[in-house]
């Protein structure tokens, strides 16, 4: 079990490490890394901004992620299934309620094409 929290702890920091770039506008238009979907692959004045929403919450949900990892490991008598699942609902729940604000967010920006 120790290598699977290492595993979650370093993907929940990874994904924290991932996101500070869109966060700080620094990935332009891209068809590879990022919030990427039309309206903001045709507009930088869209791909900023929702990337950086997007970014922020996908730092928080990092962090959590790796939060929580950290947390359920120190459960006393906790088996490996219980761990498991633990950890992928605190993730794969946090991306999808980021992924549902982001594209709420997104529906809120002016596109100019």
């Amino acid at each position: 079990m120790l290598s699977l929290m290492l595993m979650n702890t370093f993907t929940g920091l990874l994904l924290a490490a991932l996101s500070i770039p869109l966060i700080l506008g620094k990935i332009g238009p891209n068809p590879w890394y990022g919030f990427r979907v039309k309206k903001t692959l045709n507009d930088p004045a869209v791909w900023y901004p929702a990337n950086t929403y997007a970014g922020k919450r996908l730092f928080v949900v990092g962090l959590v992620g790796s939060l929580f990892a950290l947390l359920f490991y120190f459960i006393p008598k906790i088996d490996l299934n219980t761990y498991a699942i633990g950890c992928a609902v605190v993730t794969v729940g946090g991306l999808i309620v980021a992924v549902i604000q982001s594209f709420l967010y997104l529906r809120t920006l002016p596109s100019n094409s």
